[in-house]
Parts: structure tokens; sequence; C-alpha cells
């Protein structure tokens, strides 16, 4: 991830943590053990996004007022850089599957994908704000 990512991947998850979310860094890579004798893969599957966690939502009274968390995965994207097929496949899964999951350019750009897909995915619940 570049510098410039970096500093965006940081201001989302601000952002998206005053909505609730708790979003975590998912460093993908192969690293040489110290003794330099094995090659260790790190992150998720192939294709995860950046930012994986969760959005707490809050169900409304007729579904018995209980919190749940809302996977959300968040792909950083800087300028012009597109999600690579694994990336959207995974986007995709999630998705699918009910989960919040989108592409963000800034942390303006992820707030707003949040709560389009909490309004779409989940139309009776109200998220905590």
């Amino acid at each position: 991830m570049s510098k410039a990512e970096t500093d965006i991947s940081n201001r989302i998850r601000i952002e998206l943590s005053k909505l609730g979310a708790r979003m975590f860094r998912n460093h993908r890579g192969k690293h040489l053990t110290l003794d330099a004798k094995r090659v260790v893969t790190t992150g998720l599957f192939p294709g995860a996004s950046d930012l994986i966690g969760w959005t707490a939502v809050e169900v409304t009274p007729e579904m018995v007022g209980r919190t749940l968390a809302v996977f959300t995965s968040v792909e950083v994207k800087f300028g012009k850089g597109q999600a690579t097929e694994d990336q959207q496949g995974w986007l995709d899964a999630v998705t699918a599957d009910g989960g919040i999951a989108c592409v963000a350019r800034s942390p303006e750009d992820a707030r707003e994908a949040v709560l389009v897909r909490i309004g779409l995915a989940l139309r009776a619940l109200t998220v905590r704000v």
C-alpha cells in the first residue's frame, strides 16, 4: 500500500468509527522468517480488502432491540486505482452474504458507502450514530 493509500486508509478508519464501525488493516504479503528458512503468508484470503471489520447496527424494537455486528470490508484505492478481479470477487461475496463492502478513495466515500449499504441491505435496521 502506498503512502497516499495508507493516509486515506487511516482517515477512513477514523471516519467509519464515527458510524460505529471497527476497522482493522488487513496486510497481505509473503515474508521470510528471521532464520530465512521459510516463507510465511500473512493476511486473509487473496483479494480480501485492505480494511476488515464490522459496523455496529442496532436492531429496531420490532426486532427485539439487539445490536448486531455487520461484516464490513473496504478496499482502499488512490487516484484512479481499480479493484483487481480477486478484490472485486471478495467485495461481491461479502455483499451477497449481507455484509457491507466497497471501494473507497476517501473517508467520505467510505462513510457514504456504509450508510447506503446499511439502508439497502438492512432496511429494518438503524445504525447507531
